[in-house]
């Protein structure tokens, strides 16, 4: 019932906004009497965080396996944004909307009203920060980029991709993200790079 609680509330709340999502509602997706919810969440922001969370540990399985250090650093990063177009594409054929980032999504609405909230939002982000920053760290190491200090390229890069998620959200349009691979070679310098050790 726990896990039925946290993927309604985290579908409803992507799919539509936290403000907007009731307790009822997610009582409703999942399922559950209205006491369930009580039983396992003091409140919707706790219940949020811990969908947030399981969530979480669910694609760090896919995270794991894109950005695996037996994976070329920059084939990492491209085949991270192929695959999160792919996913936000299907998702799009399923419910008509490009859905963006839940934790952008999120995070941008209860970052001044939701402290506890907003942090677990900013954890989780971070935790995905790591997996560019190896990549990069792993691109420079090999000569591929010019990027001595990975943590903050990391941080640009990623905060780039998430314009460009939060854009497709708002047009409705998954195409600004299937060129983004392209554009984070461009970023990093590595097209430059390449064509300068040739």
């Amino acid at each position: 019932m726990k896990e039925r609680l946290t993927e309604a509330a985290l579908d409803l709340i992507w799919h539509s906004s936290y403000g907007a999502t009731s307790v009822d509602a997610i009582c409703e997706r999942a399922g559950a009497a209205k006491g369930s919810f009580y039983y396992f969440f003091k409140s919707k922001s706790e219940l949020a965080a811990a969908a947030l969370e399981a969530d979480w540990r669910k694609r760090k399985v896919d995270m794991d396996s894109i950005f695996s250090p037996t994976v070329p650093p920059l084939e990492r990063l491209a085949c991270y944004f192929d695959f999160v177009h792919d996913r936000l594409a299907e998702l799009q054929k399923n419910c008509g909307a490009v859905l963006g980032c839940p934790l952008f999504t999120l995070g941008s609405e209860v970052s001044t009203q939701d402290t506890p909230l907003r942090d677990k939002v900013q954890e989780i982000l971070d935790r995905k920060v790591k997996y560019f920053e190896s990549a990069i760290r792993d691109a420079h190491a090999r000569g591929l980029i010019v990027a001595p200090d990975a943590k903050a390229t990391a941080r640009g890069l990623f905060a780039c991709f998430q314009g460009t998620l939060t854009q497709a959200r708002i047009q409705n349009n998954v195409e600004p993200l299937r060129d983004f691979k392209d554009i984070a070679l461009d970023f990093l310098g590595a097209k430059h790079a390449v064509a300068t050790a040739s």
